[in-house]
């Protein structure tokens, strides 16, 4: 899906599901984006079905959770094998997201909560046995997000 074929009221259903896709019904979200509860379901599933929304998830507060210590480690991958080994690092116990750079020679990004340090060592022994290279570890105190507010702005039209 093209960013020309996400219109005005695909960029508020979004911005809504972002906010709070649990509890927000199809009518609430049709009230915000001036339109129809049938027509935010339908939107919703063409969104879906062409990959746009990949699903919904919960966002687990770790710490809260038993699991206050989260890390980030800076790793260099070899650059043709760099995609492909993704699922293998996201398969290691402890690694709970993993992003792929596209600049520097630090090429992956691979966030690792645990109780402790002692849960973390076993991760980049790991990622080691992978063939990685771990350049940096950061340690997170905090870790806030937000919905993207670009839904909500306005688009520049297009020159015909």
């Amino acid at each position: 899906m093209t960013d020309h074929s996400i219109d005005d009221v695909d960029r508020a259903i979004l911005h809504a599901l972002q906010e709070d896709a649990r509890n927000l019904s199809s009518a609430e979200i049709a009230e915000r984006s001036g339109t129809s509860d049938s027509t935010v379901r339908k939107r919703i599933k063409r969104l879906e079905e062409k990959g746009v929304v990949k699903g919904y998830h919960a966002a687990i507060d770790y710490q809260e959770s038993g699991f206050p210590f989260k890390m980030l480690l800076f790793c260099t991958a070899p650059i043709p094998k760099r995609g492909e080994m993704i699922q293998d690092v996201l398969s290691i116990d402890g690694v709970v997201s993993v992003q792929e750079l596209v600049t520097g020679e630090k090429n992956l990004l691979v966030t690792v909560v645990g109780e402790n340090d002692d849960d973390v060592t076993p991760v980049a022994q790991e990622l080691l046995d992978l063939g990685l290279t771990v350049a940096d570890e950061v340690l997170v105190r905090t870790h806030k997000t937000t919905p993207f507010g670009g839904f909500t702005r306005e688009k520049p039209s297009q020159p015909e």
